[in-house]
């Protein structure tokens, strides 16, 4: 192990300060939105609460620090010379979600748990039968 390595910890456990944090709300300029897709490199396709889809990129002090999955409610800077693309700078808790949506920040018909079921919105049907001829 090289001297400069004895200081620098794997796995630091920090759970206090970010389960204790203050709540962001959103400023002009700024947008709350839902993750419907991870496209990788750090870019993924947001569902705005303006009912506009955007492609987003986590900033580089969230990279490799905090995960970002699908259906997670993050914060979305929009930029002024592109309405169709977003920096993400604030991702939400389950908990922090729930005190947006008590305070009115998130729309009421917007349900929490809907992330899990984004893959399935459009299957109607997902008992699908083949028969198999003999050649």
């Amino acid at each position: 192990m090289g001297r400069l390595e004895i200081n620098r910890r794997r796995g630091k456990n920090d759970k206090d300060e970010s389960s204790k944090r203050e709540l962001i709300f959103k400023e002009e300029g700024q947008e709350y939105a839902q993750v419907v897709k991870m496209l990788g490199n750090g870019r993924l396709e947001a569902s705005c609460f303006d009912g506009i889809n955007r492609l987003a990129q986590i900033r580089g002090s969230m990279r490799k620090k905090i995960w970002i999955n699908q259906g997670d409610i993050v914060l979305v800077s929009l930029r002024e010379y592109q309405d169709s693309k977003g920096d993400v700078i604030q991702k939400y808790s389950p908990e922090e979600a729930r005190l947006l949506k008590q305070y009115g920040e998130l729309p009421e018909n917007f349900n929490l748990e809907e992330g899990d079921n984004l893959d399935n919105e459009g299957s109607d049907n997902d008992d699908v039968e083949f028969e198999i001829d003999d050649i």
